[in-house]
């Protein structure tokens, strides 16, 4: 791996960018050299800076960035996913995000079929070239994580040189925790999208050997596990809380956000390694032996009690921009003026008389795609703030501040996945009943199915469409379409039938098939391969499919 450090703050990245002399002004707080990282303030200000500078703003060539629609990871990266597992849609050429999700064809009500003359997997290949910066969507998520392993490593690698006041050893460990667990998030995520990634484990150090997924997702959990370690290792609570309080932003430190204690911390953890399990394998696939591993995982996973990871915009020297930072703000409003709209396919996940639905969407005059989205078009906007019903789950807010961004791990996300072990080891009633306990918490006011529902294929379509609502906007969308199979060809059972599709001239499809046929695992990004070529004994760095 060829690296050029571009931040003193450490983006010692695997893909190599201009330098920018504000980067390099030592006076700033946010971004100490090595040396002066070496003290209790330096270390705590690198790793702040590692995971919300670094890790989700670290892209700052014009080159790449001079195309996007909003700002940072969170506007850009989670679309895709969510763009692919049609829960939104987007018209805007920018970062080819109106062709990513448009699938190769579909067909109507009254049988007639509408096809993709340019399908998605072939212009996301034409567009993997470091020639085509900005439209090459396999870069961007790459980028973010690598820069995110990589400024941790710098982390790692100082944190033993620091001398610290209080009880050195909680200090380091809560430091050592924190880095490690960025560094699982990163590989998560490079492992569970890309069909193979780099180990790359020390700053300053080339390397070229690919790996496969299944071995990135080994080292995520690996280091999941360090992380652990580390705050197992805790024995001085307020030294841990107090690094804790400055390593998460404070705006991040409200809601179900803020200082995590060890255990919390853990549990996080916990869910987060089920998620690795669940995620990289097709449902077909699974094992006894796999739903009983993310059963014992995430009984010890986040609970409802929980503080968890989360981001919030603040008014002044914000990670997340209020209006142009996450999917969700990039998506409220009407959609004749947002840059991405809601999936019809989304809303008809709702179940007839979820407040959760009421709250959040309002039916709109149909707004019809006219550039080539032929499952673009949709009846639906998303709200701002919601419809104030008390108690109900609000999905976006657009005021600074207001929207709870969540990053990693949550209640809803560990109790569907005991929902979802439960009920493929044919414990419905217990599976449905962490169904229920997941619409309770978000207010949905729907009648509860454990114990109504108990044949095994509706309560597993109970679990289904919880998810798809439940986890909205929670990086999750994606992974799931692809292990149910909707992303494969219909040739081979993927596509998905059944499905409301609003068409160009306003006729309401409710029995449409829609054949995707996306790639299931992205290709190694052409700006990394270019110039740092595979060495002998790498993994395929291409997709075959």
């Amino acid at each position: 791996m060829k690296i050029k450090i571009i931040y003193i703050l450490c983006v010692l990245a695997i893909l190599q960018e201009s330098c920018r002399k504000e980067e390099l002004n030592v006076r700033n707080p946010n971004s100490p050299t090595p040396e002066n990282a070496k003290t209790e303030a330096g270390i705590l200000s690198l790793a702040l800076g590692a995971v919300y500078q670094t890790g989700f703003n670290g892209i700052t060539n014009t080159k790449y960035s001079g195309s996007f629609l909003g700002s940072s990871f969170w506007f850009l990266a989670p679309a895709y996913h969510d763009l692919m597992a049609d829960v939104i849609s987007a018209e805007a050429a920018n970062n080819i995000t109106n062709q990513v999700s448009v699938p190769d064809y579909v067909v109507f009500d009254d049988g007639s079929k509408v096809t993709n003359s340019a399908p998605a997997k072939q212009v996301i290949r034409l567009n993997n070239s470091r020639t085509k910066a900005g439209s090459n969507m396999f870069y961007f998520e790459w980028t973010w994580m690598y820069y995110l392993n990589n400024a941790c490593n710098l982390v790692l690698e100082t944190v033993d040189k620091v001398s610290f006041t209080g009880n050195a050893d909680s200090k380091r460990n809560a430091l050592k925790a924190w880095a490690y667990f960025w560094k699982g998030y990163a590989y998560s995520r490079i492992g569970s999208v890309y069909y193979a990634g780099l180990i790359k484990n020390e700053s300053a150090v080339t390397n070229g050997l690919y790996k496969t997924s299944a071995e990135i997702i080994a080292e995520s959990n690996d280091n999941y596990n360090k992380a652990i370690d580390a705050l197992n290792g805790i024995t001085t609570l307020t030294d841990y809380n107090a690094m804790l309080k400055v390593l998460i932003p404070t705006q991040c430190q409200l809601g179900k956000g803020g200082v995590l204690t060890p255990t919390m911390f853990i549990h996080t953890i916990n869910t987060m390694k089920a998620r690795n399990i669940l995620v990289n394998k097709r449902v077909k696939d699974m094992t006894a032996a796999d739903w009983n591993n993310i059963l014992t995982l995430v009984n010890s996973g986040v609970t409802s009690s929980d503080l968890v990871f989360t981001g919030r915009s603040a008014s002044v020297g914000s990670f997340l921009s209020a209006t142009t930072g996450s999917v969700a703000a990039m998506t409220t409003g009407d959609p004749t003026s947002t840059t991405y709209k809601i999936s019809e396919r989304l809303i008809q996940e709702y179940k007839t008389g979820d407040k959760r639905l009421a709250n959040n969407f309002s039916k709109v005059t149909a707004y019809l795609n006219q550039k080539g989205g032929f499952t673009f078009s949709t009846r639906y906007r998303l709200l701002d703030g919601g419809d104030t019903l008390k108690g109900v789950q609000i999905i976006s807010s657009r005021t600074v501040g207001a929207y709870e961004l969540y990053l990693a791990a949550t209640y809803e996300e560990n109790e569907l996945m005991k929902a979802e072990a439960n009920i493929k080891l044919n414990n419905i009633a217990t599976g449905l009943a962490s169904v229920d306990a997941v619409r309770t918490y978000q207010g949905a006011g729907l009648t509860a199915v454990s114990g109504a529902v108990t044949d095994p294929d509706q309560a597993y379509e109970e679990l289904r469409r919880e998810r798809r609502t439940a986890l909205l906007f929670r990086n999750v969308s994606l992974y799931d379409y692809r292990r149910w199979g909707y992303l494969d060809d219909l040739s081979a059972g993927g596509g998905r039938t059944n499905a409301v599709v609003v068409s160009s001239t306003g006729v309401v499809n409710t029995k449409a098939t829609i054949n995707y046929n996306f790639l299931d695992y992205w290709d190694v990004p052409d700006d990394e391969l270019s110039l740092n070529p595979p060495v002998a004994g790498s993994a395929p760095v291409q997709n075959p499919k």
